[in-house]
């Protein structure tokens, strides 16, 4: 269980107030979606502390900029965030720690977490549904598995699109792993008595795709300058083609909607 003294000195530049407010909702999502060893959990807070510097931002800063300006229809990077109409590129510009963004991505987060993200988008960026998002891109990306093997470059390119940033993220990383005593035994666990009832009900062995040709997330995987692209372009490209379980889905809308009623 991530405490109050770990979150501080993972990210020091949080404030007292927030933290306290976040940590309840980043234990229960990390319990949720399994982020539940040293490991994981110390690269998915290494990603997150970067993405939202720190968690002080949990809505994209907003120019809009030339590149911004794509995210309106009609426009490649539109078509690819699902953003059918005028407005939509602000309307669901990034939110939340992962940045989620698109029409496309909300109404896809929000399906998988049982609530209208698409009619009330400012709904992720509440730390509610902000962590929630971030957990479940985690879950559905593979991104435990690759942090069990500590591939943070994978992790890095599978949220980013690219390397961007990777000098901060493994900064991050390495003081998580010294706080959360990743090279140590395994001691970083989480009760199961929160466990909402019909959690495992869910059908098995059933795979939803996501589209190939979607955006992901935010305003980062669109902006990656020529030189990071050439390079991790080849890399990256099945990466961004994440195949999941319907049962998550299934499960955790269901502990959501329990967790938060």
């Amino acid at each position: 269980m991530l405490s109050d003294n770990d979150l501080q000195q993972i990210m020091p530049r949080l404030q007292q107030a927030k933290r306290q407010l976040y940590l309840p909702f980043i234990n229960r999502v990390m319990e949720i979606y399994e982020i539940d060893t040293p490991l994981r959990a110390s690269a998915f807070l290494a990603q997150i502390a970067h993405e939202s510097a720190e968690l002080r931002f949990m809505e994209e800063i907003w120019g809009p900029t030339a590149q911004q300006k794509k995210y309106e229809p009609p426009s490649d990077v539109a078509t690819r965030l699902g953003n059918t109409q005028p407005g939509d590129g602000f309307r669901y510009r990034g939110r939340g720690p992962i940045q989620i963004t698109g029409r496309f991505n909300y109404k896809k987060f929000g399906d998988l977490l049982g609530v209208d993200l698409v009619g009330n988008p400012d709904l992720a960026a509440t730390p509610q549904y902000a962590f929630s998002t971030a957990g479940l891109f985690w879950k559905m990306n593979g991104l435990n598995e690759l942090a069990d093997v500590q591939d943070f470059v994978a992790i890095t390119r599978r949220i980013n699109g690219g390397l961007n940033g990777l000098a901060e993220r493994q900064k991050y990383y390495e003081i998580a792993k010294n706080v959360l005593g990743a090279e140590e035994p395994d001691d970083f666990s989480f009760s199961a008595a929160a466990v909402a009832p019909g959690a495992g009900d869910a059908q098995r062995n059933e795979s939803y795709s996501i589209p190939s040709m979607a955006l992901p997330r935010g305003h980062e995987s669109i902006e990656m300058d020529s030189a990071s692209m050439a390079a991790t372009s080849d890399a990256s490209q099945d990466d961004t083609k994440p195949v999941v379980k319907k049962n998550l889905a299934n499960r955790v809308g269901s502990l959501f909607r329990n967790w938060f009623r």
